[in-house]
């Protein structure tokens, strides 16, 4: 009886204590819960280690990486949290713990300790990522989300469990409905990514930022991201995320709006109004950004935006807060003193003994961005760059990366030195197969420069030099030949520069882009098209194709797109009845964006259609707007110096153009005091051959007073050499200079030096002529055929009264021209001849 008495208040004992346990359990989690400070989190763990369960370990993980994210980055004690002996407790706990926790849990516990800077080879953080890879097919989406991050935090983007969860994301993409999910994994797996999923993800994406609250910033910031990641300029998403985070500015803090700008800016992406809102916002938030962290990314955000006196005002403040700087924060900050061309010498020298203390912290790549732009800053000190010299071949001696060896090569020729190393020759030689094409456009740069400041190297004989660049003309060859997508090797050629590449590989690219023009398509018509405008090749069968492609998808093409489509047809002079389908499609499709354009980027548009004599209507009245060229002037003054000035001189020659061809639209000439600042500015040097010419023009002609040169017209043409024949083509000599001038009427009018007004008629039957020398930069690279640029010239100084006469490059240094009675004959006949 009695035992049927203790087997019936045995279960009320265990009963009793398991209600005990869990009792004593959830004071413990209180405790935990309740914890303002990482001493009292880590309290709490010494004094319960016995009786801490899974949640617990996790809570406790969980608030300390709360307390660190809650702080001022500059305030933050990760490494103090990290080395203290309870936090050891924890993780010694949890990884005993794996196999009891959930499958939110383990992600969390892993997100956790990675923010609380616990390496990824700790055993802890293994045994986590190996388990979270085992239950990944079953993770809801946003715990999937979560563990994608921390791959991608521990540099897994390459790696097989990343690759399942890029396969898990296209399998299971239409249950996503949370942006937030959508675009972190978007990132995550944006370097494993087919163009399928890529469509795939960027239709999802623009569906839910239709759907979500616009004022969480983050997920458009993803978004750019993503297409940052990809290379991929996908313009209607790009707009989309830019309304959200313009909306957004003036809550944005100097951070995040760092980051954004530095996004635009690493995809090529010029946004006037993102970038001004922006500029205003970092303006209000100066007096706010004291330490030294704000501060910088304050100072790298604005500087490039400012306005002189804000520029100098921060760079004072730079030099106070130097001191404060760490080695990651000086060398932002001298990347950007490179990039604006600052010339406080002080703060340079300020910066750099900073970077020259902490040399042994930075890794490749910031060592070679740091030599680069203390030479360009033409910072003088021997022992620094004797150091980076030493620390740079050390690094390209170890270096196993493809994009590493020429980068640190290209740095290191820049170092002066009268002798390079033959271990680096064999250095770079050994990595050239598995370099991109625009790498070798960088170790060629290298070799030059180890040419010019070599003693040793002799042009008769076979060198190392010779060697390497036979090397890199083979290999680049053989890229070629074996490319078959020509999306990548549009990616590679993107920022290739130098003549190297267009002497040595340039026809076999064009025949890689023949035997591949199946490909072109809508999508990459325009980076093909900026391609060859950039290397002013004329392949008349590509540029048919890309016409035909163009045309039949003008719907698909954004509105921007189409400056860089027409782009070659206009610079090149290539014309075809599809052609011209082509341009008139374009301007339909633009015309009702024209308000949307980015201003800069219409007045270059309006400048290609000038080229090749079209000048529609709304374009021409727009851009010459009042409103318009208030615009244009605000974010000119955003613009780095050499974009300013390619902008500036593209509206002054639309202005010529449109006061010479279409003088029924009535806009008024405003360029005058800017051309006069431009011809002071120039050096104005005149050529051998252009002093050859004008010798023997003064025979030709029968005296030097017979021929001007370098004679300046209205609207500030620059003609090579003018003289003027009679009705028997006999020459008429200038009795004193001369020149054309436009009076207050719009007329032209011919004025002598001493102020006496000619008349505007010539004698009855006489001519001016314009005589101009062609060097091979007016035709295209691969033809005799003249530039867009060169006939636009030509029809504005026929419409100025002069008969417009050619020498062409390749017929005045032709073998057949080769004595002075020969450069004569040919001078008589293209006056005399041709003209006739």
């Amino acid at each position: 009886m009695f035992r049927l008495q203790a087997l019936r208040c045995y279960p009320c004992r265990v009963f009793n204590y398991m209600q005990y346990g869990a009792m004593c359990q959830d004071q413990v989690l209180a405790q935990i819960k309740a914890c303002t400070a990482e001493d009292q989190v880590f309290d709490v763990v010494g004094k319960n280690k016995a009786k801490l369960s899974v949640k617990h370990v996790n809570c406790a993980v969980h608030l300390l990486w709360q307390f660190q994210k809650n702080r001022p980055q500059m305030l933050r004690t990760v490494e103090l949290t990290r080395s203290h002996p309870q936090f050891l407790t924890l993780c010694v706990l949890a990884e005993n713990k794996i196999s009891l926790m959930d499958d939110t849990t383990v992600v969390e516990m892993l997100y956790g300790v990675l923010r609380l800077s616990v390496e990824p080879h700790d055993s802890l953080v293994q045994h986590l990522v190996m388990e979270a890879w085992s239950r990944q097919e079953r993770f809801l989406m946003a715990t999937l989300s979560k563990f994608s991050v921390c791959l991608s935090d521990q540099n897994l983007y390459h790696s097989p469990i990343m690759g399942q969860i890029t396969e898990i994301v296209r399998q299971k993409l239409d249950t996503i409905d949370d942006a937030r999910v959508l675009t972190t994994l978007m990132i995550s797996v944006s370097h494993l990514v087919s163009p399928r999923l890529r469509d795939a993800l960027i239709v999802k994406a623009d569906t839910l930022l239709d759907s979500m609250d616009p004022f969480h910033y983050n997920n458009p910031r993803r978004i750019v991201q993503f297409l940052r990641n990809i290379r991929f300029m996908h313009q209607p998403l790009l707009e989309k995320c830019n309304h959200i985070l313009l909306k957004n500015v003036p809550h944005l803090d100097t951070e995040n709006i760092s980051i954004i700008l530095g996004l635009f800016q690493s995809m090529q992406y010029d946004n006037f109004a993102f970038t001004l809102a922006a500029k205003q916002r970092l303006m209000e938030l100066v007096d706010t950004s004291t330490d030294a962290l704000s501060f910088t990314k304050l100072f790298v955000a604005l500087v490039p935006l400012a306005g002189h006196a804000t520029r100098e005002r921060l760079e004072n403040a730079a030099l106070l807060l130097a001191e404060e700087l760490n080695a990651q924060q000086a060398l932002a900050i001298l990347e950007l003193l490179e990039e604006t061309q600052c010339r406080n010498l002080q703060l340079i020298d300020k910066i750099a003994s900073i970077l020259h203390k902490n040399l042994e912290v930075y890794g490749p790549v910031e060592i070679s961005k740091m030599t680069q732009s203390l030479l360009l800053l033409h910072y003088q000190n021997p022992e620094l760059f004797s150091k980076l010299r030493s620390i740079l071949l050390r690094f390209l001696q170890a270096s196993l990366h493809p994009y590493e060896v020429p980068m640190l090569s290209r740095v290191i020729s820049m170092l002066p030195s009268l002798h390079v190393d033959e271990a680096i020759i064999a250095r770079v030689n050994a990595m050239v197969p598995q370099c991109s094409l625009n790498a070798y456009s960088s170790i060629t740069v290298a070799i030059a420069r180890w040419i010019r400041n070599d003693p040793t190297y002799r042009h008769s004989t076979p060198s190392k030099y010779v060697l390497l660049l036979q090397t890199l003309k083979r290999c680049g060859q053989t890229r070629l030949q074996n490319a078959e997508r020509l999306d990548a090797i549009l990616e590679e050629l993107r920022y290739i520069s130098g003549e190297w590449f267009e002497e040595t590989l340039l026809e076999e690219t064009v025949v890689m882009f023949q035997r591949l023009v199946e490909q072109v398509s809508w999508a990459n018509v325009p980076e093909l098209a900026v391609y060859l405008t950039r290397t002013s090749y004329r392949c008349e069968t590509l540029l048919e194709r890309m016409a035909n492609v163009a045309f039949e998808n003008m719907h698909k093409i954004h509105y921007s797109g189409t400056y860089a489509t027409l782009l070659p047809f206009a610079v090149l002079d290539y014309n075809s009845p599809k052609v011209d389908e082509l341009f008139d499609a374009c301007i339909q499709r633009l015309t009702p964006h024209i308000r949307s354009f980015e201003p800069h980027l219409l007045v270059l548009l309006a400048y290609a259609l000038a080229l090749v004599d079209c000048f529609p209507e709304e374009v021409i009245r727009e851009v010459f707007s009042v409103d318009f060229l208030a615009k244009l002037d605000a974010q000119l003054e955003m613009m780095p110096n050499a974009l300013n000035m390619r902008v500036r001189l593209r509206l002054m020659e639309l202005n010529r153009a449109v006061c010479l061809e279409c003088p029924e639209f009535q806009v008024p000439w405003f360029h005058k005091r800017f051309c006069q600042q431009l011809q002071k500015r120039s050096n104005n040097l005149v050529s051998p051959v252009q002093q050859q010419i004008q010798s023997m023009l003064g025979e030709v002609l029968g005296g030097i007073n017979c021929a001007r040169a370098a004679v300046l017209t209205p609207y500030f043409y620059t003609v090579d050499f003018e003289c003027v024949q009679d009705r028997n083509q006999r020459a008429i000599p200038y009795s004193e200079p001369s020149q054309l001038q436009i009076d207050e009427d719009g007329k032209l009018r011919w004025e002598s030096g001493s102020g006496r007004k000619e008349s505007t008629g010539l004698p009855p039957g006489a001519r001016r002529i314009a005589l101009d020398f062609l060097d091979s930069k007016s035709f295209c690279k691969n033809s005799q055929h003249m530039k867009g640029e060169v006939q636009m010239k030509k029809r504005h100084l026929e419409i100025l009264g002069y008969h417009v006469l050619h020498i062409p490059h390749f017929e005045w240094n032709s073998m057949e021209l080769s004595t002075q009675d020969t450069w004569k004959e040919y001078l008589k006949k293209k006056l005399f001849t041709e003209l006739t």
